[in-house]
């Protein structure tokens, strides 16, 4: 390929924003790489029911990342906490006030249902709201059998208003290998050596002693094997989702 430096990729800068996604968003990432999603996409009004083999009641524009994107995943992930109207309220019931939900926050209506996102800084909250919620009433929420319950109280959620700015902590070492392999599988997807992959990752000095057994060409290979596994299905763990169909996203499958 030619000079890395210039290449899309080659900037980590441009991938900080992957430290703050939660598991819906790291689906997406991986998900809107996959070339016969791209292709799919283009091929969008003649395939009108192509997207629930991705894991998606809609099919959404692989150019977005996850900052901008609405990707309407088939219901399912624990990380969605529904809220309905309380029934039975007590006399200090919380109450659904919107605009006092932390955070900026998106509306997704895919036609059978309305999802509440809402990101603050670190953060990532996402609501399913059953009809008939209204702005102001008495609200409960609810979460699958088994699913462990919401970060914190939804109660003090609906309630608090946006925090202050802090200093936000070092990434967790999960959080910076999600930001290498998606940067990684944008070096491969761009036809850079594994070299280059390093140089743009780990810097060149880094790169220097290169060699065929060093452990950092080692460590790239096994940042390149697992975003493709992650972008060739393997993001459906990520979103809960069952696996794909048997020969869809195998490794050697080829569209006719």
């Amino acid at each position: 390929m030619g000079d890395p430096h210039h290449a899309h990729w080659y900037p980590t800068a441009a991938y900080l924003y992957i430290l703050k996604l939660d598991m819906l968003a790291l689906a997406w990432e991986y998900l809107r790489r996959h070339p016969d999603y791209r292709v799919d996409w283009l091929r969008r009004r003649r395939q009108p029911h192509a997207a629930q083999a991705w894991g998606l009641r809609a099919l959404e524009d692989p150019a977005l990342d996850a900052r901008d994107a609405h990707p309407a995943w088939l219901p399912g992930h624990d990380a969605v906490v529904q809220l309905y109207p309380d029934a039975d309220p007590p006399p200090d019931a919380a109450v659904f006030d919107f605009w006092r939900i932390p955070g900026h926050k998106q509306l997704l209506q895919d036609g059978q249902r309305l999802a509440l996102i809402a990101r603050s800084s670190g953060h990532c909250q996402r609501f399913m709201l059953a009809p008939g919620l209204e702005d102001g009433m008495a609200v409960a929420y609810a979460v699958r059998a088994g699913a462990p319950p919401p970060p914190h109280d939804c109660a003090d959620c609906m309630a608090r208003a946006a925090p202050n700015a802090v200093a936000l902590p070092r990434p967790p070492p999960a959080a910076l290998l999600e930001l290498h392999t998606l940067q990684a599988l944008d070096a491969t997807l761009a036809g850079a050596s594994l070299r280059e992959v390093a140089e743009g990752l780990f810097g060149e000095d880094a790169a220097a002693d290169w060699h065929t057994d060093g452990g950092l060409r080692s460590k790239v290979r096994r940042l390149v094997r697992r975003g493709d596994a992650l972008m060739r299905g393997g993001y459906r763990r990520l979103a809960q989702l069952p696996p794909p169909e048997k020969g869809r996203f195998e490794a050697d499958a080829k569209r006719p």
